[in-house]
């Protein structure tokens, strides 16, 4: 009986929501509250899932059903930062950084509603409730995805069988470190407190086509390489009077084997290019609307008044400035052997702004372990190592040699009290050198840590 009262409850907010007034209760009752198919858990369930498989779904298709699921964060942070050069600029302050003091940041919220709308065919549709960079409501995104066609004959059952094809305004595919980030208030895939310092990350309109058999798979997509939709004319500058708009054009390739009970591997490779995005269009290394999980750590700000800086919704990370084109690889490599994990990424990618007449370049790898232990693996243990090597835009280096660094060093622990609830803390030491002598962060460091708290279903 309880569970008929919660189905009714959950088609009513589902129709409240969409804005469907004229649906009748005889009609929700129609609509199943179950899960879609072909569908990532955002529960203890979805960790180490990738793309989705092309393996038959449990769950026949008799009718629209619909799911709602969310995910809430809530962290308490203690990190102490510090820079050599805040009394540089005779005495000005200039690069002061801004006070921090140990305190609880606002919690985060997502909100999903997964539609299952014919026999293989689902919708997704995301929304940022509250997080740091917008604490007001925004839609992440919303996306088909089609792993059967409605049409009758053998030929299309065959290619729908390793097929899957996604069409909307979504999260795109470049990269595996995408599978493992946190993403406002929803955490429980990321085994540490915040993404890679580079973190390759964007929404854009477009749309991917999937083949996948005994493990391998192959996905090509095509977006208009930007986080929203644009049909304003590109601008000129002295530096580059084109203004063509060209699509973003990006790959993968991937080979996933669970070996026996307890082994499993993946390599994967991806590629992804622009070569003109309008104006600043690009943002694959800017795209996050939540923003990272280190509040106002190196960032400038006198006492009393909000940081200065612009990056101040993604502290803690560095966006290489690739807003005009990009040429970008990732390489990833996944195992996992009884409870231990192993995760790594090298990405080599080059880009300019329009302001710029050519390339830059930045590199980064990063290492992760992870020792899930306990019954069902509900608690874990993380260790990592992220590193960025990158020329600044505007700069006068035009070799590789003596660019900018950027390294952390995270340990971190976990336990999922439930599938749904999870208490995570992580120590971080991030460290920046090589900046010129006037930049702020020359010299910087931020250390401490981070305690989280939060839910996903």
């Amino acid at each position: 009986m309880k569970h008929n009262y919660y189905n009714r409850f959950c088609k009513i907010v589902f129709a409240m929501l969409l804005g469907l007034p004229l649906i009748s209760f005889g009609q929700l009752d129609k609509v199943s509250y179950m899960r879609p198919s072909y569908w990532r858990p955002y529960d203890k369930n979805g960790i180490n899932v990738f793309e989705t498989t092309k393996q038959p779904d449990s769950i026949s298709f008799d009718g629209l059903r619909i799911r709602l699921g969310a995910g809430f964060t809530q962290q308490f942070q203690n990190l102490k930062h510090e820079n050599p050069t805040a009394d540089l600029n005779e005495g000005t302050d200039a690069n002061r950084l801004y006070p921090l003091t140990p305190g609880f940041m606002t919690a985060m919220a997502n909100l999903y509603m997964d539609v299952q709308l014919a026999d293989g065919i689902r919708l997704n549709v995301t929304s940022y409730l509250s997080a740091r960079h917008h604490n007001e409501t925004w839609v992440k995104g919303g996306y088909i995805q089609i792993d059967k066609l409605p049409f009758k004959g053998k030929v299309w059952s065959d290619i729908m069988k390793v097929t899957t094809i996604k069409i909307g305004h979504m999260e795109i595919n470049y990269g595996d470190a995408h599978y493992r980030r946190s993403d406002g208030g929803h955490t429980f895939y990321n085994p540490f407190m915040d993404n890679n310092i580079m973190d390759e990350f964007a929404t854009e309109i477009g749309g991917e086509v999937y083949v996948q058999k005994n493990g391998l798979m192959g996905m090509l997509g095509v977006t208009n390489g930007m986080i929203k939709g644009n049909v304003d004319s590109a601008y000129k500058t002295p530096q580059d009077d084109n203004t063509h708009k060209s699509p973003s054009i990006y790959g993968k390739l991937a080979y996933d084997k669970t070996l026996s009970e307890n082994i499993r591997v993946r390599v994967s490779g991806s590629y992804y290019y622009n070569g003109s995005s309008a104006g600043s269009g690009l943002t694959l290394f800017g795209g996050d609307r939540t923003g990272s999980n280190y509040q106002n750590v190196m960032e400038k700000g006198a006492p009393g008044a909000l940081p200065a800086s612009t990056a101040i919704a993604f502290s803690g990370r560095f966006n290489p400035g690739f807003s005009k084109t990009i040429s970008t690889y990732m390489l990833n490599g996944f195992a996992k052997i009884h409870g231990f994990e192993f995760f790594g990424t090298y990405e080599d990618a080059k880009g300019r702004t329009k302001a710029e007449t050519s390339d830059r370049k930045a590199v980064q790898y990063s290492v992760d372990g992870v020792y899930r232990f306990g019954k069902a693996e509900n608690l874990f243990l993380g260790l990592r190592y992220n590193s960025v090597k990158a020329t600044l835009a505007n700069s006068a280096t035009v070799t590789y040699t003596g660019d900018v660094t950027v390294n952390r060093f995270a340990v971190s622990g976990g336990w999922f009290v439930t599938k749904n609830l999870m208490l995570k803390g992580e120590v971080v030491d991030q460290h920046y050198d090589n900046f010129p002598s006037a930049d702020y962060r020359s010299g910087g460091r931020f250390h401490g840590y981070v305690i989280e708290a939060s839910v996903g279903f």
